[in-house]
């Protein structure tokens, strides 16, 4: 499945089920983020996926366009309906990743599109040390891209305890612009090394 998020009652459906018990704290937790310090707004997590249950915490950059409300889905979700989470959903479907065994978030989670400076950068790692405590069965955090790395490098020095709890997999990020080069071996090793990452993944929570 790819992109069902196009479909006006699949959309429907997950606003109406977005405080479902399996992700209440962290759509709870959304809305008190999106009222702080005035930093805008912010997506909720799709019940589609594992909420607090997840095994996976997956990591990108920040929350593109079809996240947002109106013009998107208004949730960050694998069925957005754009290139990268059509990726996504194509590829941890055929690593044997399931949508219930994640939950999707942001090195900066307000939504900004564009890169986020050093002190976003700080803003988003103690969020995501809130989101992380409401993760009891967290397994393996996943970095997607160099801006996740980042903010997980912020993360270990603040919180070198918590940090040490989980397998860390790196990879680049999952939107066609991550795999460009001039030579076409480094494109290649770029996208082998993404799948190969879903799979020590899946290997990981199995």
């Amino acid at each position: 499945m790819a992109r069902l998020m196009a479909d006006e009652g699949f959309r429907a459906e997950r606003q109406r089920n977005r405080y479902a018990p399996h992700v209440r704290p962290i759509n709870e937790l959304v809305d008190a983020l999106r009222e702080q310090d005035g930093r805008g707004w912010m997506p909720y997590v799709a019940p589609w996926h594992g909420g607090i249950r997840a095994k996976v915490l997956s990591v990108l950059r920040d929350p593109g366009p079809a996240t947002q409300q109106g013009g998107g889905s208004g949730f960050l979700c694998t069925e957005n309906d754009d290139p990268t989470a059509e990726f996504q959903a194509r590829a941890f479907e055929a690593a044997g990743i399931q949508p219930q065994d994640l939950t999707p978030w942001n090195a900066y989670p307000w939504y900004i599109n564009r890169a986020p400076t050093s002190r976003e950068l700080d803003a988003g790692v103690t969020v995501l040390a809130a989101l992380i405590g409401l993760l009891p069965d967290l397994q393996v955090v996943l970095l997607q891209g160099v801006d996740a790395q980042k903010a997980w490098k912020r993360f270990t020095k603040r919180y070198p305890t918590v940090a040490n709890r989980f397998t860390v997999e790196a990879t680049h990020h999952p939107g066609r612009q991550a795999l460009w080069s001039a030579d076409p071996a480094i494109r290649e090793e770029r996208r082998a090394h993404r799948i190969a990452t879903y799979h020590k993944v899946a290997a990981t929570i199995r």
